[in-house]
């Protein structure tokens, strides 16, 4: 016979035997206990002569209670005994798997197919998965095996059980239940679509997830789970496509794609449709790319979403990206510059005027650098200007401008117009031609510090980049401080880290400058629940500042090699990128092979 985890002579007996509480707190948990039955008792009474209509409140389990008393773990100093390590306990004690849910391990249907709605709530069961014809099932609780014997025989379904957190599966079934609720209701209401017109509001909250479970709107509701869970799960982008028989909702992950959702087809277009009504786009037109942004408000914490729609071979395919002020505005010092990086890049920021370059391709970061620079440049005392197409996040310490080229208000023509609104921070999107080039320049020789973005593989090569769009040599070396060029490498999960010995003669020849030799230790991740078993955590940029000294100056304007000024930067300490890389692989920040994918092996 299974024990039930709310036997508090089982459980905290349990506890105490494990070592994860002491006999002093395992007195604590029965006093405190028979204080809360005592209140609940107390206010079940108070409500008794309150009708049928009165609101009944469930009675904290003794597991909630425990987590709630934040115990001091014994082994480990600074640490509480979580649900996690209680139900872990458990677990081994009852000599069944534990699973650590993962929302995008799990399928929308076998969540909601397998099990009913109201059986599956009302038990706290979670299907997550199907493994060679067997149901494998979360429970919470050992005295649900019962149960599962049940569902097996009038099924005749083998079922495999799971020991996993009950506030875990109450999560999970309320989210993966209010989707699917909303999207089966969406689809048999699609015979007679209702688009709302009027609702065209740029600034909308998103609704909680106990707001979305009473609503009605249920293709509002969908997409606010959609947001929701790409907020939960840290995603940068959030991609809709459309296929032949269904659409697939797939979001981006410190930098990798994950495929989160397989929904009907029919709903597909109702989705795009709010989405472009949320985001001020034309709903009718089908044929064209539209380009619109969403300022969302998520319990209290504000977000931008750039939307971004396409027509592809099976109808308009969707990108959101979501652009967090949290990510966006960081403190420069801790982007992942080194001493001597950071040293250089804020004599960019403090110079007077000249121009400053960041270099890399879509993704490796350069709006989050420029922002961040411009966070903690502007003043009250500062006047901070900014063009870009399209503004990115709106931010009331800029005067920022968006590029709209069907009205002629482009790059080029706005900076003749900015000199005459006495600015003294610059930054410009991207130089994309001699106009745009030759208007920065114009404002760096004036006496404005200008920032701007450029598509080149490294720091260096923006030199010559700005001569083949037809820049004067001496022109360049006259007004620029210098170049950054920067990557994004994926970060070792914490939870995760693990030392490893290779060998250093075998990785010579990998493209990093690797000059050790003999054996070295590297750092990796063995892969865990935090990061879905991937090995990574986050991310961190790789950076290679060139600063613009009179010696590479006078190389430049004497059109010296690109090969001959690279060589003279390093001289003068410029790390590459490569070399950035190598020593955050050698400091455990990331990964041998996550360095290598990042910058290549030539």
């Amino acid at each position: 016979m299974q024990q039930n985890i709310d036997d508090e002579t089982y459980l905290l007996g349990l506890l105490e035997q494990r070592g994860l509480i002491t006999a002093e707190q395992r007195q604590l948990v029965i006093l405190k206990n028979k204080q809360q039955q005592a209140v609940f008792a107390k206010q079940q009474q108070g409500k008794s002569g309150a009708g049928k209509f009165s609101s009944s409140t469930e009675q904290p389990g003794l597991i909630e209670i425990i987590v709630a008393m934040n115990l001091q773990l014994v082994a480990e100093s600074g640490k509480f005994v979580s649900e996690d390590l209680i139900m872990r306990a458990v677990a081994r004690d009852c000599i069944m798997p534990f699973k650590k849910l993962d929302p995008l391990e799990l399928n929308l249907d076998i969540v909601t197919k397998s099990i009913p709605k109201s059986f599956a709530i009302n038990h706290l069961l979670l299907p997550f998965a199907m493994s060679d014809g067997v149901l494998e099932v979360a429970i919470c609780d050992p005295v649900k095996l019962a149960v599962i014997e049940e569902i097996e025989r009038a099924n005749q379904i083998k079922i495999k059980p799971y020991i996993s957190t009950k506030s875990e599966i109450r999560k999970m079934l309320a989210e993966f239940y209010g989707f699917q609720s909303s999207i089966s209701a969406a689809e048999s209401h699609l015979a007679r679509p209702q688009v709302d017109l009027g609702n065209l509001e740029q600034y909308v909250r998103i609704s909680s997830t106990k707001e979305i479970a009473s609503s009605d709107q249920n293709i509002k509701a969908a997409v606010d789970h959609l947001f929701n869970y790409a907020f939960e799960q840290r995603a940068s982008d959030i991609h809709i496509e459309p296929k032949r028989e269904a659409s697939i909702v797939r979001l981006r992950i410190d930098g990798i794609l994950h495929i989160i959702y397989k929904l009907p087809k029919a709903v597909h277009s109702a989705i795009v449709s709010r989405l472009k009504t949320m985001s001020r786009l034309d709903i009718a037109e089908k044929r064209r790319p539209q380009d619109g942004r969403i300022k969302v408000d998520r319990e209290g914490k504000e977000a931008e979403i750039r939307v971004s729609t396409i027509p592809v071979a099976f109808g308009e395919k969707v990108v959101l990206r979501i652009l967090d002020p949290d990510i966006l505005f960081q403190d420069v010092a801790k982007i992942g510059l080194s001493e001597r990086d950071l040293l250089v890049y804020r004599q960019f920021m403090t110079s007077p005027h000249g121009i400053v370059l960041v270099t890399g391709p879509t993704g490796s970061g350069k709006s989050t650098t420029l922002y961040s620079t411009l966070k903690q440049i502007a003043t009250p005392a500062i006047n901070v200007v900014t063009v870009e197409d399209p503004v990115e996040m709106v931010h009331e310490e800029f005067n920022q401008i968006s590029v709209q080229p069907q009205v002629d208000v482009t790059f080029a023509s706005i900076l003749r117009n900015i000199l005459r609104q006495d600015p003294d921070v610059i930054m410009i999107g991207e130089i994309r031609d001699l106009d745009t080039a030759t208007n920065a320049i114009q404002a760096a020789l004036t006496g404005h510090l200008v920032f701007s973005t450029l598509h080149t593989n490294d720091a260096v090569s923006s030199v010559s980049r700005l001569i083949d769009l037809g820049v004067q040599p001496f022109l360049i070396g006259s007004t620029m401080l210098g170049a950054m060029a920067q990557r994004l490498v994926r970060t070792i999960c914490p939870h995760c880290l693990e030392k490893y010995v290779r060998n250093a003669d075998e990785l010579h020849d990998s493209g990093l400058p690797v000059t050790e030799t003999g054996e070295i230790t590297l750092s990796r991740g063995k892969g865990c629940r935090h990061c879905r078993n991937t090995g990574f955590l986050g991310r961190c940029g790789i950076f290679e500042i060139f600063p613009m000294s009179n010696r590479l100056s006078r190389l430049v304007v004497a059109l010296e090699a690109e090969s001959e000024i690279r060589r003279i930067a390093r001289e003068e300490g410029m790390t590459t990128l490569k070399e950035d890389a190598w020593k955050k692989v050698k400091s455990g920040i990331t990964t041998f092979e996550e360095a290598l994918r990042v910058t290549g092996s030539s």
